[in-house]
């Protein structure tokens, strides 16, 4: 008994992450796991549109030589159960989206820097002997081949049209065993050979399913009990599988992992669950998570490096509808729809109007328009960038010479004065408050006005060459926009050095600029709820090397997520160089390759856009 619960190597501490070479990060972090073993799993909803005939399909791999797929598909069934998960065969190898092969079957990625090589853990020793499965990537799926899975532990592979059949040997489930550690609560099922197994996280509750059959009398002799971090537990027979039900507090996250002689499913509760680790997931493309140590308080940081110099690797703003800008998605969706590989949530929006709230500039498109003076990030396809408070400035010049400061562009944000709308804000407007009155500009001459007394009442199209001008509150500025008048715009970016970047993404507040904390929200015009509140976060950041970092802070061990004034204190210990805070709380998502990283997909709440990774060839 005492030998079945394995407490952890006390040389698995913390360390405080500082800004360092990359190879230093893989060396690192390649000694933690020998230390102390390095597996997790993250589960997650894996989708895929309907499989494409065989075709050439482009990979990015360190060599430049394209790889055939011979046949691929968006369904895999193991043991029975249909999911939606990426599958693709190419010449005599078989592969899974390894978000899939972790959420269906419990594999577990351990740490390398070799993205072809990929070391995995699934009843196996995982310090010395780790399973290589070799892998291949498409622009939004790395696909890990399960060929030595199969082999070494007896699958049975099918291709039925698109879907892809995996059958594992039957397995019983021989013991069942609780007990607490001065960490939390381990639950530990013996089994008589490995099988899979499945978690869906809930708030409050996890659900482990395993493809095992278990005795009645096993069920009945065992007795579940509340521990220091379980609230209860159960277990049932669903045929030949075996499913646990554990409750537990809203912010915890079980891990759950395996070892084999003999093979067992561990279920650790513990408010510091997470593993550290850092894999080379793409070329450009690193995944890592990394404990930092502030004052008195742990947080779990789990982030993206992104190398934006990488041939083939683009970052860009993605929104959640292809049509226009009202509309909130699952960011699962949203990176899905965009064929993006990586992701992570971006601007602040208007959950109750879905319209954003703030700088989103595409193309050189200003989708969304700077608003407040806040913080906003710009880049470029060379890997250049600028961090700092935004303010685009559009004056209305009228044919006698009197000008208007126009309050706000492309933007859910509302007050005051005139506001204009240009065919990047999408093919309609429709009023966002009360007795607006809208002004067709079409070849800067103004054609029609019109006074609608209610929000949402129509839908008025915005002229493919002009724009709209809305007005509110003001009947001064109002009388100046007369039918027949010619008009003209002046646009003024301040600091003027964004205007050289064509892609920008604004939120705030600034946390770090230049090396030095320069957090400010109350200039921001952030509200002080919002300052003094402990939640999850997200954060874009840059790096001495010209990296770019898309991060979340989850809750501290044992706590809360941290407050801006943390926030940015956990920036300064990564040493980054600039760091702005993006939407938080329940907004806080980080997507990569068909899973999210950060949380359970179930509690990711929908959001109106995000930064997508692109790679290609």
């Amino acid at each position: 008994m005492q030998q079945a619960y394995l407490p952890r190597s006390s040389s698995f501490g913390r360390f405080q992450m500082v800004l360092m070479s990359p190879l230093l990060v893989v060396a690192l972090s390649l000694t933690l796991t020998r230390q102390q073993g390095n597996a997790n799993s993250f589960q997650s909803r894996v989708l895929m549109p309907a499989a494409q005939s065989p075709a050439w399909v482009p990979t990015i791999a360190q060599s430049s030589i394209p790889v055939t797929i011979t046949r691929q598909g968006g369904q895999v069934k193991v043991n029975g159960r249909t999911l939606s998960i990426p599958w693709s065969q190419r010449q005599d190898s078989l592969g899974v989206a390894d978000a899939g092969l972790i959420s269906a079957i419990g594999v577990d990625l351990l740490d390398t820097n070799d993205g072809n090589q990929q070391p995995i853990a699934w009843y196996s020793d995982q310090r010395s002997t780790p399973l290589i499965l070799s892998s291949w990537l498409t622009q939004q799926y790395r696909y890990l081949d399960i060929g030595t899975l199969a082999q070494q532990f007896g699958w049975q592979t099918e291709i039925q049209g698109t879907t892809l059949q995996i059958t594992t040997p039957a397995a019983q489930v021989i013991t069942l065993r609780q007990g607490s550690q001065t960490w939390g609560d381990r639950i530990v099922v013996d089994l008589d050979r490995a099988t899979p197994w499945q978690v869906d996280e809930q708030r409050g509750e996890t659900i482990v399913t395993l493809d095992a059959q278990i005795a009645p009398a096993l069920i009945s002799g065992f007795r579940g009990r509340a521990g220091k971090q379980i609230k209860t537990l159960s277990v049932e027979a669903n045929g030949n599988r075996t499913r646990l039900r554990i409750s537990h507090s809203n912010t915890l996250r079980p891990r759950v992992w395996s070892l084999n002689h003999p093979d067992r499913l561990l279920i650790d509760l513990r408010s510091d669950a997470m593993v550290e680790r850092t894999i080379q997931w793409a070329p450009g493309i690193t995944w890592q998570q990394r404990w930092v140590t502030i004052g008195s308080g742990q947080f779990p940081v789990i982030g993206l490096e992104i190398d934006p110099t990488q041939p083939g690797v683009s970052l860009k703003p993605i929104l959640s509808s292809p049509s226009g800008n009202i509309g909130t998605a699952p960011l699962f969706s949203t990176a899905q729809r965009s064929q993006v590989a990586a992701a992570i949530n971006a601007g602040f929006f208007n959950r109750n109007n879905q319209l954003p709230l703030g700088a989103i500039r595409n193309n050189s498109r200003w989708i969304s328009g700077p608003i407040l003076n806040r913080g906003a990030i710009g880049w470029n396809e060379t890997g250049d960038l600028k961090v700092g408070h935004l303010n685009l400035q559009e004056t209305l010049t009228t044919a006698t010479g009197q000008k208007i400061v126009l309050q706000s562009t492309n933007s859910g944000f509302v007050g005051a004065g005139v506001a204009r709308y240009t065919p990047d804000w999408g093919r309609q407007y429709t009023p966002i408050i009360d007795a607006e009155t809208l002004i067709t500009v079409r070849n800067n001459q103004i054609i029609d006005r019109k006074l609608v007394a209610k929000a949402g009442q129509i839908k008025l199209d915005i002229p493919t060459d002009g724009y709209l001008l809305v007005v509110r509150a003001d009947q001064d500025q109002l009388n100046l926009l007369l039918p027949g008048s010619q008009v003209q715009i002046e646009a003024t970016l301040q600091p003027e050095a964004f205007d050289q970047y064509a892609q920008i993404l604004g939120a705030g507040p600034l946390l770090i600029q230049d090396r030095r904390m320069v957090l400010n929200p109350e200039s921001e015009r952030f509200s002080t709820n919002f300052i003094q509140e402990a939640a999850v976060r997200s954060v874009i950041a840059s790096t001495t090397e010209g990296t770019l970092l898309l991060l979340t802070v989850n809750n501290r061990a044992g706590g809360s997520g941290p407050t801006l004034a943390e926030l940015a204190q956990i920036m300064q210990r990564l040493g980054v160089v600039n760091a702005l805070n993006l939407d938080g709380g329940s907004s806080t998502t980080l997507y990569l390759g068909g899973q999210i990283l950060n949380r359970a997909s179930s509690s990711a709440a929908r959001v109106h856009n995000g930064i997508g990774v692109y790679i290609q060839p």
